[in-house]
């Protein structure tokens, strides 16, 4: 049975958008945020934001806002070991993670993830989609992860870890194929937005 607590990944800078908070962009009359609450909170038993700054721009949406881990800006593992313990002081076994800028992410996420990570008999899962032409494309940070791990990732985090598959894969990380037209595609850029706005027409 899924013990499964959801964090949403906000921590990034949005740097190719000119800076602010990528989430708050309009897509359809509602922020992309407000599609990523949509989208995960029938599949989790809670949700949390993971985003660093002033946590009071967030109020409306009444989660729990937990800043990373520490302030060295270690990229989305930080967020991860932030929502781990997050979820270890609320009675969660899991997190499975979705990024704040992709809007369009499967309905049954995690449920495909999670059992994807039971059948192999592993503590992490993370989203894959076939490549045209052959080959998969990773989608690290929709992943799922066992809280259990989070003393691990705690001490990888300061000896200079950074990228999500060099700290998930060691560890034996579940596979999980989805299908769909780019059920990944993310908001990078003000091309990639107006993209979202024709799709969701």
């Amino acid at each position: 049975m899924m013990n499964v607590a959801g964090v949403i990944l906000a921590g990034g800078r949005a740097t190719r958008m000119g800076g602010g908070d990528k989430a708050l962009l309009d897509l359809g009359g509602r922020s992309l945020l407000t599609h990523v609450i949509d989208r995960l909170h029938p599949q989790v038993g809670a949700i949390a934001l993971n985003a660093n700054g002033d946590a009071a721009r967030f109020a409306e949406y009444g989660l729990p806002v937990i800043a990373d881990a520490n302030d060295n800006r270690d990229g989305p593992l930080a967020g991860v070991l932030a929502g781990m313990d997050w979820a270890a002081e609320n009675g969660f076994d899991l997190i499975a993670t979705a990024a704040a800028d992709t809007p369009f992410f499967p309905d049954a996420l995690v449920r495909g993830l999670w059992l994807g990570m039971v059948s192999d008999g592993k503590s992490l899962a993370r989203a894959e989609t076939a490549r045209e032409g052959g080959g998969f494309d990773k989608h690290p940070t929709f992943g799922m992860w066992s809280v259990s791990l989070r003393d691990d990732l705690r001490a990888a985090l300061p000896a200079g870890t950074r990228k999500v598959v060099a700290w998930t894969d060691p560890h034996g990380c579940a596979r999980v194929v989805f299908d769909g037209q780019e059920p990944f595609f993310n908001v990078n850029t003000p091309e990639d937005l107006a993209t979202a706005r024709r799709r969701i027409g």
